[in-house]
């Protein structure tokens, strides 16, 4: 027998399968006995219910039917108990899902929305007729309690007894017991089989005492059921009554397979009792004590089909199907042997996580107790005297202000109350982590030797005396005061003249600590200022991690891209939190969102870079130094190249001047027809473009006269390394304007300049870009022939994208021609009524501002006279209606623009004699320019 006392009963509940000799809710539940006695309950309000309705309902059962019935079904004074008939062909349908119900057990049913089914129940048990049939419907997503068609439910159920039922009003509970295997035929009529019953029970022998209650009153036969509309379309509603027949079993041979294949059977259920231990106990409570497993194999195969939990409805059902016992016991044993499996695989993942959590538990134990030991024999300590003392080390030698001090102080007795686990702690400690870490009162020693400061930025950058002269006299002043102070500067210029790389040779002159960040597209106000320490993972500001990376309170800050910030958003405007960080006057008081308390930043030097500082915020640019860094001329490119560009790239690509040798011609070809624009970026990705085509020449070469190696092995590495160093010996490169194309392909400008002999009408002017200084000229020309006897005036055309400031200018040089031609020539009308069109070339690149005003004048006269202009000759300046000349900016790139394109003569305005007087000397020779304060100066040298 097999007998398995384990813990616990979760599939018995899970199931429906009810435990015996158990009294729960007013069921008392016998489980597997031969003879079972039907007890009665219904609640006092269902009572009331049926009392009131009697007259109209049959089925409702009266307080003296009750009574009646309760005394009869009572196992007390002799009564004979309820015999289980073994043909009962018409009995009432319970649909069921999932599980199907095997004979010999016990399951629990609700009926809780189908009326006519519980009518019909109570019915048959007035009629001492306590059975129905259970069959598992095919879709198990089906809620319905009576079926609808046959075709629903599966062929096979069971036949079984209704042993326990209570009448809560609104549900009816069953509890059923199975005893044999019914095959359903067809349904049968309710009406017809109600008729039937009440004919069958009255003509019964032997219940002569039970007729002659009925007749006194105490047990009346129910009457027929009204034939009501209302009841014949609750009968048509569903099946509630079928036909059924026997499943006869096929007589079982004790042959060796079948007792192998049990024997099999039993043993699994062994193995699967071992990895679950619920199993077990479920076996237990289903198992008869009378009852032998092994003797019978068709009770083993409706065991296993009953315990298993992990098959399907339909491989259940097959085993209720068939009556071939060999065949079930085959398919019993496929189900335990899976049912095993998932077991197995269940205990193997319990025990893994099992073994994790107790190897965490048992690690976290030992931490402690190794915490309590060393505290013990005074090792180590707590980690709240731990972190205290950590935070003290770090202010012992820093100069902490005392409003900080005392932030700090309170910080730490907060940390004493919280507890180590809680996030309030987590967030207390950061806070006072980042507070310790700021450099209170700590100065690194500042350079105060001019020679090495100057010498230290001449190593870095050629030229920029401007930037260089700023820097040494920043040094001056802190040399007298005695004293390390901070300043604002903002270097603008075009790209690549070395703006940024500039600060860090300045960080090295002044023996400041560097650093960079770049506020181009920022737009949250809290990479400045900081997050409100609410918030989940909340930072200081850019400045306080500066702080904390350098160590000091007086670095050198570079706020890159400051004209490319972003505006206003959701998150604040960054260039109005840059404000008070850049304020002289405020940012000895900065205040951080994160730390909340005030943290000095004028002595840091800050160095802010621009391309166009218009794009500056005024507010922002009102708080800066602004140092021009101008671009460079051509003799300035071909030093840059030979003192930095030249030496950097070999170091990086190992070539000596033994190998590859740039000559001067070379590079000056190359800025002239290829990198003409104002910094040296574009020159430095020449000059590498040029170094990697002789890099490749040479391992060609190399790989001529050297084997081929296919592999490489950790004895011959060595030697390889060697070999593949570049010989000393291997023929020099030389890069020549000749055959530079071969090096950097076709030249990008392939002119000069747009004419060669400007025609009347066009003339050479100056602009001013954020990428330097270019040459820009005005072409003029009449649109149609000049009809003299025509009383129309003329008419103005502008072309190639300008913008409004220069649109204004082209009206304003138009009405200054005209007054200066009917000065010189007074018979001459050609701008009345001539038909004009003035075009600036590059039409795709937008174009304004007013330095083209003498330019627009000496275009429209020299059309006016039918006369060119002298040749090379350039000119920039504002015009007034007067005729005045008014300064205009950009003068050094203006004057590199107009160097590069050959112009011998310049035009430039008299207030802006002091710019070109700043320009070095070697920008002022082999050029003739001219100062002029009025046009009439300009005009009696515009022509020949």
């Amino acid at each position: 027998m097999l007998r398995l006392a384990l813990r616990g009963a979760r599939k018995a509940a899970s199931s429906g399968i009810l435990l015996r000799n158990t009294q729960r809710n007013g069921l008392l539940i016998v489980h597997r006995q031969k003879d079972f006695q039907i007890r009665a309950f219904s609640s006092g309000a269902n009572n009331n219910n049926n009392n009131s309705n009697n007259n109209e309902d049959p089925t409702n059962i009266t307080p003296s039917e009750e009574a009646s019935l309760e005394i009869y079904t009572k196992d007390v004074g002799g009564m004979s108990p309820i015999s289980v008939p073994a043909e009962m062909p018409i009995v009432p349908i319970i649909a069921i899902n999932r599980y199907p119900l095997f004979p010999g057990f016990i399951k629990k049913v609700d009926i809780v929305k189908d009326e006519n089914l519980k009518a019909l129940i109570k019915r048959q048990l007035k009629l001492k007729q306590p059975y129905a049939g259970v069959f598992v419907k095919k879709d198990e997503e089906n809620k319905e309690e009576t079926i609808s068609s046959l075709s629903e439910i599966y062929n096979t159920g069971t036949f079984v007894q209704i042993i326990e039922f209570r009448d809560q009003g609104s549900v009816l509970e069953l509890v059923l017991s199975a005893h044999r295997r019914i095959r359903v035929l067809e349904p049968v009529d309710e009406n017809q089989h109600v008729v039937s019953q009440s004919a069958v029970s009255s003509a019964q022998p032997g219940l002569n005492g039970r007729r002659s209650r009925a007749k006194r009153g105490m047990f009346p036969p129910p009457p027929p059921p009204p034939s009501t509309p209302e009841s014949a379309d609750s009968a048509r509603k569903g099946i509630v009554l079928v036909k059924t027949e026997n499943v006869m079993t096929e007589p079982v041979g004790k042959n060796d397979e079948i007792k192998a294949t049990m024997m099999a059977i039993v043993q699994t259920i062994r193995d699967v009792v071992q990895l679950n231990p619920l199993f077990g106990q479920q076996i237990n409570l289903l198992l008869h004590p009378s009852q032998n497993v092994i003797d019978n194999p068709v009770y083993l195969c409706d065991l296993v089909a009953t315990l298993v939990q992990s098959a399907e409805t339909k491989d259940l059902q097959e085993v209720m199907d068939d009556s071939d016992v060999s065949k079930r016991l085959k398919m019993a044993l496929l189900l335990i042997q899976k049912e095993k499996t998932v077991a197995k695989l269940k205990h193997d993942i319990n025990k893994d996580v099992e073994k994790k959590v107790q190897d965490h538990h048992r690690k976290y134990l030992l931490n402690e107790q190794l915490k309590v030991i060393k505290k013990e024999l005074g090792i180590e300590k707590d980690e709240k005297s731990t972190i205290v003392e950590k935070m003290d080390e770090r202010i012992k030698n820093l100069k902490v202000p005392e409003y900080a001090l005392k932030v700090i102080n309170e910080e730490k007795q907060k940390l004493q109350f919280l507890d180590p686990h809680s996030s309030e702690f987590s967030v207390t400690r950061n806070y006072l982590d980042w507070l310790t870490s700021v450099p209170w009162g700590l100065l690194s020693e500042e350079n105060r030797h001019l020679g090495t400061a100057k010498k230290a930025l001449d190593d870095g950058h050629y030229g920029m005396k401007d930037v260089k002269e700023r820097i040494l006299e920043f040094i001056a002043v802190n040399i007298l005061r005695q004293n390390i102070g901070g300043k604002i500067l903002c270097f603008h210029g075009p790209p690549g003249v070395g703006k940024t790389s500039i600060a860090k040779s300045i960080a090295a002159a002044l023996n400041r600590q560097y650093f960079r960040f770049s506020v181009g597209g920022m737009t949250d106000v809290a990479e400045i200022k900081g997050h409100r320490r609410t918030y989940v993972g909340a930072m200081p500001g850019k400045m306080v991690q500066c702080l904390k990376k350098v160590r000091t309170e007086n670095p050198l800050v570079l706020i890159d891209e400051v004209d490319k910030i972003g505006g206003a958003g959701f998150h604040g405007d960054p260039a109005s939190a840059l404000l008070e960080l850049l304020d002289p006057e405020q940012n000895a008081n900065f205040n951080d969102h994160f730390l909340d308390v005030p943290v000095d930043l004028s002595k840091v030097l800050f160095i802010c870079t621009a391309n166009e500082i218009g794009k500056i915020p005024g507010p922002l640019r009102d708080r800066m130094e602004m140092i021009d860094v101008s671009g460079y001329l051509a003799e300035e490119k071909v030093e840059i190249a030979h003192q930095h560009l030249i030496p950097q790239t070999r170091k990086e690509t190992s070539l000596t001047e033994n190998h590859l040798k740039i000559e001067d011609s070379a590079l000056e070809e190359l800025i002239k027809h290829y990198c003409r624009e104002s910094g040296v970026r574009n020159l430095q990705k020449h000059i590498e473009r040029i170094f990697r085509k002789a890099a490749l020449q040479i391992a060609e070469q190399q790989s001529e006269h050297e084997p081929a190696t296919t592999a490489i092995s950790s004895e011959n590495t060595q030697e390889i390394q060697e070999t593949t160093v570049v010989p000393k010996d291997c023929e020099q490169i030389l890069v020549t304007s000749e055959n530079l194309q071969k090096f950097v392909g076709k030249p990008k400008f392939t002119s000069d300049r747009m004419y060669e002999t400007t025609p009347p009408g066009v003339i050479m002017g100056l602009a001013w870009t954020s990428m330097g200084g270019s040459a820009l000229y005005i072409e003029t020309v009449l649109k149609k022939a000049v009809d003299q006897k025509s009383e129309k005036d003329g008419s103005v055309e502008t072309t190639g994208n300008l913008g409004d400031v220069m649109k204004e200018s082209v009206r304003t040089a138009l009405t200054v021609a005209k007054g200066i031609l009917s000065k010189e020539q007074p018979d001459n009308h050609f701008l009345e009524k001539a038909h004009i069109h003035i075009h600036v070339p590059e039409g795709a690149t937008p174009k304004d501002g007013p330095s083209a005003g003498v330019t627009l004048v000496s275009s429209l006269l020299s059309l006016a006279l039918n006369k060119p202009v002298v040749q090379d000759m350039a000119m920039t300046g504002e015009i007034s209606l007067t005729g005045k000349v008014l300064p205009v900016g950009g003068i050094r790139e203006k004057v590199i623009a107009a160097r590069r394109v050959g112009a011998k003569r310049i035009f430039l305005p008299s207030e802006n004699r002091r710019d070109f007087e700043d320009l070095p000397d070697f920008m002022k020779t082999d050029i003739d320019v001219r100062f002029v304060s009025h046009y009439s100066e300009l005009y009696t040298n515009l022509f020949e």
